[in-house]
């Protein structure tokens, strides 16, 4: 069947994508090519969880997650 899906002599239902996608531990997005971000199931828990903060909660734990992607971002650049 797989064979079949990549040859392009059939297209999968949307349930049997997102089947492969949980097999693969991969999202759909990134299965069907619309995103190249993977995002495993311990990095959606971790979205899963912080959307699921107080608004205020929510912008502290994304401003240390700018923080740190900055820190690192400079820190690569100075590297050079």
């Amino acid at each position: 069947m797989i064979g079949r899906y990549e040859r392009g002599d059939i297209s999968p239902s949307i349930e049997a994508v997102a089947k492969i996608a949980d097999a693969l531990e991969v999202s759909v997005d990134y299965l069907i090519g619309k995103t190249k971000m993977e995002l495993d199931k311990n990095t959606m828990r971790r979205l899963e969880d912080i959307s699921t903060l107080s608004e205020e909660n929510k912008n502290f734990v994304l401003n240390m997650i700018d923080m740190a992607l900055r820190d690192f971002k400079t820190k690569k650049a100075y590297a050079r």
